[in-house]
């Protein structure tokens, strides 16, 4: 990839999606696009990115590149205190003070679907033992190719090996080749999450009045610059209930920035947004 090509690309990504590539990202990118380039019939980056930004390519190509680009890294329970904060602390309380009302969390960037089908074991656990309750769960993420993987729930098996055998038992089914070591989330399970492609940076493209209890953005925000993330947290606030508590990655936080929110653990705040 020529040095104009980078910096056309990268400043493309960064405008639109506020995803930072420094120059030090040039062989990732590299790395997974060669191939795209070549299957399209193009032998340089030049006339491959003429071609996906023009008419043509912007509607049939453009998609799929900024899926390639993205990072998609996730596990199931990643980072458990955040989800022992929920089963200890939050959700004792709040069916106490909300009977009659379905929790309602929102998965903000859910790649694969491993983060929203997490939440949904640790809130289908606490229903079992806490009847009445209900919930619902909106998964998004700005890839239609993840999306749609997070939509199937299939799985290699040793993405679950760590969890335990009940969870395994009551929320995976195996396959029934032996020679196939997949498993795939319970097709009644699958059917409770409801997925959007929603970019945070610009386009949420949700009404404010669907405001949520939880929302989950965690390990997003580094890959943008500080005044991005300000303005996406200051965003969710606007899809949270006064009260309701925000989810970012371990390495991220609200330290510096004007936003309506409180920690009241690692990583963990709540809405002050009235």
């Amino acid at each position: 990839m020529d040095d104009a090509s980078f910096e056309k690309l990268s400043s493309f990504i960064t405008r639109q999606y506020g995803i930072k590539l420094p120059a030090a990202k040039k062989s990732m990118l590299e790395s997974r696009l060669n191939k795209k380039v070549l299957s399209l019939g193009f032998d340089s980056y030049q006339p491959f990115l003429a071609y996906i930004f023009g008419k043509e390519g912007r509607v049939k190509e453009l998609p799929n590149v900024v899926d390639l680009i993205t990072t998609n890294k996730t596990d199931f329970f990643r980072e458990p205190g955040h989800f022992e904060y929920l089963t200890q602390n939050f959700l004792p309380g709040y069916k106490t003070n909300n009977r009659h009302r379905p929790l309602k969390v929102w998965s903000a960037a859910c790649s694969t679907g491993e983060e929203p089908y997490t939440i949904l074991m640790v809130l289908e656990e606490f229903r079992k033992a806490n009847l009445p309750f209900c919930y619902s769960i909106t998964a998004s993420d700005i890839s239609t190719r993840t999306l749609q993987a997070a939509y199937q729930g299939i799985y290699s098996y040793d993405r679950i090996s760590m969890l335990p055998d009940h969870l395994k038992r009551s929320y995976f089914l195996k396959s029934k080749d032996p020679a196939n070591s997949c498993v795939r989330i319970k097709p009644e399970y699958r059917k409770k999450i409801s997925y959007k492609r929603v970019n945070l940076v610009y386009d949420l493209d949700m009404p404010v009045s669907m405001s949520f209890d939880l929302i989950f953005c965690r390990n997003v925000l580094i890959y943008f610059d500080k005044s991005t993330q300000e303005k996406v947290i200051n965003r969710l606030a606007r899809y949270l209930r006064p009260g309701g508590l925000l989810f970012l990655g371990h390495s991220e936080s609200t330290l510096g920035m004007t936003v309506p929110f409180k920690q009241v653990s690692p990583t963990i705040y709540r809405n002050t947004y009235e």
